[in-house]
């Protein structure tokens, strides 16, 4: 990648993840403390809140769960997959908008899981893109490429956001209406980055239109259910990406809300986890780099132990230093881990199946975290403690460790 530059659709496709990376890092960070503002007016307790901010972001995955496979076999059909990517951005670019309205905990709620559910179904369409933008032998660095780039340019608006929220008093702004600027702001900015995209995409791989597209596609999907169960090396690595990518997922989505049941410093935490972006945007990066001189199935493996002791560490914590440390820890190795799985997943499927395939991948990718959500939320209630929930997170780590092992000896023996 350093020695050839990026081209104009590789560009394109990475300045996506620069637009819906700002809406992720709104969901990490402002998010959480805006509903406990809202939940604690309706009466809620922290464990309450926690716990019910887990269930949302398990519903979405469920959600996703049932409508990614589906609709990714149907965007395999020629010229289907910009419309229907269109489609999902959109609802996940109006519903981030639209959280300006709520003010009740539980309509807040309702409208976050829709626009998380847009956002979670184009990643689906988006990086089964990364066959049709680049080659083989470019994955890697690209897929890298915008997992760095989002890192990095989301700070953008997620810095003018908190000038709006922690300095909206001098702007004449009450603190309601500040968040619901922060909202619109990082939907416009979503919507802008995606524009390239749209205008410079074309779909190179894909399947011929049928009489019956819908019909077809769950003719498709059934195939390859069918065929993903002979095709070993890729079912064992999806089986192992759902145990270690729930984990990191469940990190992103919970962690400032983890930090606000503690009783964390509020300012703190945004700041902290500004800093894991910054951090991420170069490690990203380096990640990219060293998957040219070494195997990425040795680069995942290291990602997924130092999550398991990041997991670990995250149980005792209890002080605002120990946040930032966890911060720069997860920066670390957060991008390398997405964009090499994501890479070693596109090398290893068909390229004519991108979508079908992607849509199972995704399941289990950006916008699940539903086995790690949901048993953070259910161990905090049943325990009464914020910390108890996450030590399950470092066991699914360590079987995703062992499953990938198993995966990458699969596909050594069938080279």
């Amino acid at each position: 990648m350093e020695k050839q530059k990026l081209t104009k659709l590789e560009l394109s496709w990475i300045l996506y993840d620069v637009g819906n990376s700002a809406f992720i890092l709104l969901v990490s960070t402002l998010f959480p403390i805006y509903f406990d503002t809202l939940a604690e007016a309706g009466g809620l307790s922290e464990v309450q809140y926690l716990a019910y901010w887990g269930y949302a972001a398990s519903a979405v995955t469920l959600i996703v769960a049932l409508i990614g496979p589906v609709f990714g076999t149907i965007a395999d059909t020629k010229g289907y997959k910009k419309p229907i990517f269109t489609v999902s951005m959109l609802v996940g670019v109006i519903g981030c908008a639209v959280l300006a309205v709520p003010r009740s905990w539980m309509a807040f709620l309702l409208v976050f899981i829709i626009a998380k559910i847009g956002y979670s179904s184009s990643l689906v369409f988006y990086d089964s893109m990364l066959s049709d933008v680049t080659t083989h032998d470019r994955m890697d660095g690209v897929s890298s490429h915008g997992y760095a780039w989002g890192y990095i340019g989301s700070c953008v608006p997620f810095v003018l956001s908190l000038v709006l929220v922690l300095g909206g008093g001098s702007f004449g702004l009450s603190a309601s209406a500040a968040m619901a600027a922060a909202f619109i702001l990082n939907a416009a900015w979503w919507l802008l980055c995606t524009v390239p995209l749209l205008r410079n995409f074309r779909q190179l791989h894909g399947v011929r239109r049928q009489a019956h597209p819908v019909r077809a596609s769950f003719a498709r999907l059934r195939h390859v259910i069918k065929d993903m169960k002979k095709d070993k090396k890729a079912f064992m690595f999806l089986l192992a990406f759902f145990f270690y990518i729930d984990g990191v997922y469940t990190i992103i989505d919970m962690a400032t809300a983890y930090g606000e049941a503690l009783g964390l410093d509020s300012t703190g935490l945004l700041l902290a986890l500004l800093l894991t972006q910054v951090v991420a945007f170069p490690f990203a990066l380096i990640f990219g780099r060293l998957a040219k001189k070494y195997e990425n199935a040795r680069l995942i493996r290291v990602c997924i132990l130092a999550y398991t002791a990041i997991a670990l560490f995250a149980i005792q914590m209890d002080k605002q230093w120990e946040f930032w440390l966890l911060a720069v820890c997860v920066g670390m190795f957060q991008g390398g881990i997405q964009a090499l799985s994501r890479s070693y997943f596109a090398k290893i499927i068909p390229a004519q199946k991108a979508g079908e395939y992607f849509g199972i991948f995704d399941i289990c990718g950006k916008g699940a975290s539903f086995m790690g959500t949901a048993l953070v939320g259910m161990f905090a209630q049943i325990t009464g403690s914020p910390n108890a929930g996450v030590a399950v997170l470092a066991v699914m780590f360590l079987i995703g460790y062992v499953l990938f092992g198993r995966a990458q000896q699969i596909r050594e023996s069938e080279a």
